[in-house]
């Protein structure tokens, strides 16, 4: 049975700082209807974010949560998941926290398929440090360090998640709340790394990536009676298409792979945090034996 969870029950005594009209708003609320759906109690679940406005989750919600360095909340999300994995671990950090200085840590979570959920809340500008371009702004934006519109090309979360091996890829909308709980709640269901990519509109320092604009060209996957998220190949079409239409839904699941936690022999048993330490003399000289 799920336990009785409500949204009072996850309600922060801080106040959110974000501006009138953040996406962050909507993350929030997702995430609070997706604990709520699941029954989650704050005691059960942990959250990680980084640096940046997004990051700030951890403070508006009645749960555990650790607030780390700039594109770091992965490995330590990955090491406490080691220690606790009976806790529900996730992530949440922006594009530019994640694509950009944490990508190498985000590269190595995907392909180790560490069963945590990640939200990263894509507004495509760095919103925190006033509007610079981030790794997910379109060729051309223009910011204060672009002036002239950027020369590179965007990155690609949802083809590079695939491309890295992970077993649960998605999108969502911060103005669609309700489908975005839905999206987080098979997230967490999932067995592994679920990444869930989140177009947050910034009201400020992004006025062409607006609500209006998305709403004009986002349509859902699972509304399309032919499309399979078990496909690999099929995702990898989706993930490439921008422009006029635009795919949000789960892309991709693959429930047969392992988890990272499921094939280490000392986590069967029991969370590392319930195990004896130090270990017992006699185990100690049957591990050295060994080596004999």
């Amino acid at each position: 049975m799920v336990a009785q969870v409500t949204m009072k029950d996850l309600q922060s005594p801080v106040e959110p700082t974000w501006c009138p009209g953040c996406g962050d708003y909507g993350i929030l609320n997702a995430v609070k209807r997706a604990l709520v759906q699941l029954g989650i109690q704050p005691h059960q679940v942990i959250f990680f974010s980084g640096i940046g406005c997004g990051s700030k989750l951890p403070d508006y919600i009645r749960a555990n949560g650790f607030n780390s360095l700039h594109g770091r909340p992965v490995p330590l999300a990955q090491g406490f998941k080691l220690a606790h994995h009976d806790m529900v671990v996730i992530v949440v950090d922006g594009d530019g926290d994640n694509y950009g200085i944490g990508g190498n840590h985000w590269l190595h979570a995907m392909r180790r398929n560490i069963n945590i959920t990640h939200i990263v809340q894509n507004n495509m500008v760095y919103g925190l440090t006033k509007g610079q371009y981030a790794p997910t702004s379109m060729k051309g934006f223009v910011s204060s360090t672009s002036p002239e519109g950027t020369i590179e090309w965007p990155v690609n979360p949802i083809a590079i998640a695939l491309a890295a091996g992970a077993t649960f890829v998605a999108r969502g909308f911060a103005g669609d709340p309700k489908y975005l709980a839905d999206l987080i709640v098979k997230g967490i269901q999932h067995k592994g790394y679920a990444l869930i990519d989140v177009f947050q509109p910034c009201v400020i320092f992004n006025r062409i990536n607006t609500y209006d604009w998305f709403r004009e060209r986002i349509y859902k996957l699972d509304e399309d009676p032919n499309y399979d998220p078990h496909d690999k190949r099929m995702a990898w079409e989706k993930a490439h298409e921008w422009g006029d239409r635009i795919p949000i839904g789960i892309f991709y699941i693959d429930e047969e792979q392992p988890t990272l936690e499921e094939q280490i022999p000392a986590l069967a048993e029991k969370p590392l945090y319930q195990q004896e330490i130090p270990p017992k003399l006699e185990d100690l000289e049957n591990l050295k034996l060994m080596f004999l």
